[in-house]
This record gives C-alpha cells, sequence and structure tokens, in this order.
C-alpha cells in the first residue's frame, strides 16, 4: 500500500490541511494520506500547541468521514524533538508492506536541505509538493529531483496561526472548519 505522510502540528486542523489531504488522496498514485500529528517540530516552539491528545482527537473528527485519510499518533512515543528521518526509518520497520512517501507544502521544500538527513528520505522516499504563494524561490536541484512531485492541488491561504490569532480576538472563523472539528473546539474553548 502507498501511503502519503501529511506531517503537521495541526493546531488545529482546518478546511484548507482537508482539501489538500483528499485531493493528494484522490489524484495521485496513493492509497491513502495519513496526518502524522507532530508532537514537537524541531523548528517550531512547543509552548503554543495544545495538548498531542486533543490534537489527534480534532484530526480524528475531521477526517472519519473520508475513507482515503487517517489520524496518526505515531510520533507520540517516539523521542523529541521528532526527525522525519526517523519516523520514517521507524514506519519502514513496523510496516514493511507499505511504501511512504511525504507531503509537504513547497514552503517547506524551500527549507528542505536543514532536515535532518534530508539526502536519506530523498534517497528512500517520495515527496508530494502542493503548491503555497511565497516569495522565495525552490532550489532547482529539487525542482527537477526525480523523487520529487509536484501536484496541482488547490492554493489554500489559511493558516492555522492565522486561525488562533483570530479566535483570540473574538473572530468567528468557524467556516474554516469541519463542523465536527468547530464543536469540539468551541466546547473545549481552546485558543480564547
Amino acid at each position: 500500500m502507498k501511503i502519503g505522510l501529511y506531517f503537521g502540528s495541526f493546531n488545529p486542523i482546518h478546511v484548507g490541511h482537508l482539501i489538500i489531504a483528499n485531493h493528494i488522496a484522490e489524484f495521485s498514485d496513493l492509497d491513502q494520506v495519513w496526518f502524522v500529528v507532530t508532537p514537537h517540530n524541531p523548528f517550531k516552539k512547543k509552548s503554543t500547541l495544545l495538548d498531542n491528545h486533543q490534537r489527534l482527537e480534532m484530526v480524528y473528527r475531521a477526517t472519519k468521514d473520508y475513507p482515503h485519510l487517517e489520524p496518526s499518533s505515531i510520533e507520540f512515543n517516539l523521542p523529541e524533538p521528532n526527525y522525519t528521518v526517523n519516523t520514517l526509518a521507524y514506519l519502514e520497520e513496523k510496516y514493511p508492506s507499505h511504501e511512504f512517501s511525504l507531503i509537504m507544502g513547497e514552503d517547506n521544500l524551500k527549507s528542505f536541505h536543514k532536515w535532518k538527513n534530508y539526502e536519506v528520505i530523498l534517497d528512500r522516499h517520495h515527496i508530494y509538493v502542493y503548491p503555497r504563494i511565497s516569495k522565495e524561490e525552490v532550489k532547482t536541484d529539487f525542482h527537477d529531483h526525480k523523487r520529487i512531485h509536484f501536484i496541482d492541488a488547490p492554493v489554500m491561504q489559511i493558516s492555522s496561526t492565522f486561525i488562533r490569532k483570530a479566535i483570540a480576538a473574538g473572530k468567528n472563523v468557524k467556516p474554516m472548519f469541519p463542523e465536527p472539528v468547530w464543536e469540539y473546539l468551541d466546547h473545549m474553548n481552546f485558543y480564547k
């Protein structure tokens, strides 16, 4: 089975994440997309994150009606900070019959050369890149790499950071969430 791994804090998950993941699941050769909820991204401050299980619960609620989208807590029991190369090695050992690929935004591809052992990742895994609007150019050696596939997915300009700030400011952002996620988030008073 071909699995696309969509890593993220998902703090919170929103319709932009779902649209991209579903598009890739439906219009690529991947069988499933796993939302890998990351406890600690080495490039982000942990203090701004909701609890791991609260974020996983929101991902579960967001994906439950999509048969090709799955929540994953695989990184919860791995050493922190979570390095993608280590998670991939663990997944290959745990699921030897699966073929794992990465899903990332074009903005992440620009800093991919800073990732721990990125050469090993590129040597062993395909990367599906969805478009993001930004000012920087993608390194040319990545643009023409045989394992990097640029996906013509919808461009999403919604960010979790924007959503958290909007909620804290008392704005109505309900349309940016699947209904079950909004109900949980609102009930729990997250980000207020």
